[in-house]
């Protein structure tokens, strides 16, 4: 069994990508490529076979490769985007997972985006938010209840995506910005609070130890250190600008060899 992460270069047209709660600033494209790279030889380093595509180049948020697809160990569900600008990048990287898996798909009017979707074992949690409904909801669900899937669903404001407001990093354990999202369906779980000065902290690369933050949100590492959590810091400082985070930038998932 291999880890694998599918990743997508950096567009030359970031500067245009979709903001929903952000003022747009200047984004400096050979900046946000060197911190892509950066990205990727971290996967890399950590055991991970790395597979970059340039399929959508010319879509302005293609590097955001997560939202276009949520990958299980039986299946992958395409996403149905919940902005018109993205709904071409969908195609280009369903060919590519459909050499690991097969493939379903979310139909529009439903909305959905990979980055609304946290797995936790068998549990499914998606994000109500500008980018996913609940008509993508419910077809998730249906696709993935005959495979023993619970989804759960989550109210999100003030932020893009529920990953943006939360995310696994361990068992039991999410990190989170309550501010940001419905806590009662995660009771289960330990929740984790980001300092409250780093909102955008909540998005953690949880993959094998240790956890991978952006380096800007020290305050944050320190909770996590104290809680016995290693952290590997990496700068996103120049993707942070687009609305994105550590998860997006990825679709990570086991094949078996």
């Amino acid at each position: 069994m291999i880890l694998l992460a599918l990743t997508h270069i950096v567009s030359p047209n970031i500067v245009a990508c979709e903001l929903t709660f952000l003022q747009r600033r200047r984004i400096d494209y050979h900046l946000a490529a060197q911190q892509h790279r950066e990205y990727s030889r971290l996967l890399s380093d950590s055991g991970l076979q790395v597979i970059e595509l340039s399929v959508n180049s010319s879509y302005p948020d293609s590097t955001f490769i997560e939202d276009t697809a949520v990958v299980f160990d039986e299946l992958a569900i395409m996403a149905s985007m919940g902005t018109e600008s993205r709904r071409g990048e969908i195609n280009g990287i369903e060919a590519e997972l459909a050499k690991f898996r097969d493939t379903f798909r979310i139909e529009s009017p439903a909305t959905l985006e990979g980055g609304d979707v946290l797995r936790v074992g068998k549990k499914v949690f998606a994000g109500i938010t500008p980018r996913t409904n609940l008509a993508g909801i419910e077809s998730l669900r249906k696709i993935l209840e005959p495979f023993g899937y619970e989804v759960i669903p989550v109210q999100v404001t003030g932020c893009l995506h529920l990953k943006s407001a939360c995310t696994s990093i361990g068992e039991r354990s999410l990190l989170a910005n309550p501010r940001w999202l419905e806590l009662k369906p995660l009771e289960d779980f330990r929740i984790i609070p980001v300092a409250e000065d780093e909102p955008a902290a909540a998005n953690c690369l949880c993959m094998r130890d240790p956890l991978v933050m952006h380096t800007g949100f020290s305050k944050t590492i320190d909770r996590l250190q104290d809680f016995g959590f290693p952290v590997k810091p990496i700068d996103i400082s120049e993707l942070l600008k687009a609305e994105a985070g550590l998860t997006c930038k990825s679709i990570i998932f086991e094949h078996r060899v």
